[in-house]
């Protein structure tokens, strides 16, 4: 049998954009690509539904970045955009028993039933927030509402949970939206990752200092009681895993969330006629715009074949969420089409948005309550709300790792209600802060 020629590798674009047109055209050549990432350095993606499923849950593939290769050997150099991600101490880069330890650590604060216990406060948030994005669009009926519902949110519950004052929250978004960014220059790379450091010791020594009833001084009392439950790197690692996670994906859930039931309108009749939850909009969002596109990293620690593609020993491997959900093999034909009947539909398969395995998010209940709350009050409030600009208009989430758009202007007045004309996405500024790298994404550059 003659070995299928090898595919030359696609370069991901660091800017990033919507990735459904160019998953289509890679998936059609197969569930796992060879890509390029920013600097030349070589990895993979995998694409398919069912070779995610396998690679997520393979039994050699691991987490921690002494499997890297190119890393080990000293050819990453110190501003790699992605560097964070593979370096970072904490469960994501744990294998085994040093993962279960460090996810030991957190797990309970996001059980099923812990996660139901914030369900009030949660609320009450909501309610907060939609007062404000009412207040954002009283001179014409327009609004950002991922600068104003979308992102203090899950920001303010995760801050929350971690004990984290408020007066932090907007740094701790800039920082954190640089150091996941993709197009971002090494020297703002650097700077960016000592600065988040940095301000999580400040907040870690403040906790240590004057503990309270929340997850950073739980974290801390874990460290001090020696031992080997928590080292100070790790303690630091989760806190920036903590926030970097508990709200980026959310922001990006309920933002996509919201953009597809202004496109679909009839899927947002059958939500009100009872025909289907604003869970199943919730899943159905996961599976059609993930939040996520592709997620850093995974290493074969042998060569390996998946899907007919080898991928050698030590290659980063990206998780490409946003392609397996829309893989047609596992989702059928149509499935490009975003329809909230079809999580209750019997043998639809689960999507792996929020990953699968031993690393599953850890904070899954909690961003599927968030996400439910925030879009069954947001439309009930204003149930006329639509977008302010067309969909091709609105510029893309900056990097390949995230998918989202930057801003979302939103009508909360119905069409032809006085509040004056439609306003360019440019007029709302950036909703990640105003000082974000844009990595090259702009406006006008039409979403996949």
């Amino acid at each position: 049998m003659q070995t299928p020629p090898a595919r030359t590798p696609h370069r991901l674009d660091p800017a990033g954009g919507c990735p459904h047109s160019l998953n289509a055209r890679l998936l059609a050549g197969g569930a796992v690509v060879p890509v390029e990432l920013p600097g030349g350095v070589p990895g993979a993606a995998v694409l398919g539904h069912e070779a995610l499923k396998e690679f997520l849950q393979h039994p050699e593939v691991a987490k921690d970045a002494r499997h890297f290769t190119d890393l080990r050997e000293g050819r990453i150099p110190a501003g790699w955009p992605l560097l964070t991600f593979a370096t970072v101490r904490g469960m994501t880069t744990a294998d085994g028993a040093d993962h279960r330890r460090l996810r030991s650590l957190t797990s309970r604060a996001f059980t099923p039933r812990r996660v139901e216990e914030l369900r009030p406060r949660i609320e009450q948030l909501t309610a907060t927030l939609l007062d404000g994005l009412s207040r954002a669009a009283a001179a014409d009926g327009v609004a950002d509402l991922r600068r104003h519902f979308a992102l203090p949110l899950p920001m303010a519950v995760i801050c929350e949970l971690l004990g984290v004052d408020a007066e932090f929250r907007d740094r701790l978004h800039h920082l954190s939206s640089q150091v996941v960014a993709t197009g971002i220059g090494p020297a703002e790379a650097i700077a960016a990752n000592r600065e988040l450091l940095a301000l999580l010791g400040e907040i870690a020594e403040a906790k240590a200092a004057a503990p309270a009833d929340d997850l950073t001084s739980a974290l801390i009392a874990a460290r001090d009681e020696g031992g080997d439950r928590l080292g100070d790197q790790e303690l630091i690692g989760t806190l920036l895993l903590m926030i970097v996670a508990g709200h980026e994906t959310t922001l990006n859930l309920i933002t996509n969330a919201v953009r597809a039931l202004c496109a679909h309108r009839d899927q947002l009749d059958l939500v009100r006629a009872g025909r289907a939850s604003w869970a199943d909009v919730v899943e159905e969002t996961l599976r059609w715009d993930a939040p996520v596109s592709y997620f850093p990293f995974r290493y074969p620690v042998r060569d390996l074949t998946v899907a007919g593609t080898h991928i050698p020993a030590g290659t980063p491997v990206l998780a490409g969420y946003s392609a397996a959900g829309r893989d047609p093999a596992a989702h059928g034909p149509d499935a490009d089409r975003f329809d909230v009947t079809r999580p209750a539909r019997p043998g639809a398969p689960r999507h792996l948005s929020l990953g699968h395995g031993a690393h599953y998010c850890l904070g899954a209940p909690l961003a599927r309550l968030e996400a439910g709350i925030a879009l069954e009050r947001l439309f009930t409030r204003f149930p006329a709300l639509d977008l302010a600009v067309a969909e091709a208009d609105l510029a893309p989430h900056a990097g390949f790792v995230g998918n989202s758009v930057r801003t979302l202007p939103v009508r909360l007045t119905p069409a032809g209600a006085p509040g004056g004309p439609r306003e360019s996405p440019a007029a709302f500024g950036d909703a990640d802060g105003p000082t974000e790298t844009d990595g090259g994404a702009t406006p006008g550059r039409r979403r996949g």
